[in-house]
């Protein structure tokens, strides 16, 4: 009897192992951007872009949420979240550099955190 419920245990995991988490391809998100204005919005949406796999990205400037489609097989948040952060703007999990931030022009200068 132990050996059989042995075998049974290894066949699971060896099964739950093989089977692999299906990625979205058409994922949302919505995640807090700090900026100030239209500058903001086009660097914003211009840096999650150029991230590969994100299909839709639009900032808004009252709310500070960027809303984002992007395919999971190819990118996550957290990717376009460290390449947003190295445009300039800080995000929930990745924050500028100083040196970045002072180079942003001062309509763009928010109150960082």
């Amino acid at each position: 009897m132990r050996n059989l419920i042995l075998i049974a245990l290894i066949t699971f995991l060896g099964f739950s192992a093989q089977a692999q988490e299906k990625k979205n391809k058409n994922a949302k998100y919505e995640t807090e951007v700090s900026g100030n204005c239209e500058h903001c919005k086009k660097r914003i949406e211009k840096a999650a872009f150029g991230v590969s796999g994100v299909k839709s990205a639009v900032w808004d400037i009252s709310s500070h949420k960027l809303n984002l489609i992007l395919n999971e097989e190819k990118t996550s948040p957290a990717d376009v979240k460290n390449a947003i952060a190295k445009s300039g703007h800080d995000t929930d999990i990745a924050k500028t550099t100083q040196e970045v931030y002072d180079g942003l022009p001062m309509c763009c200068k928010y109150e960082r955190k």
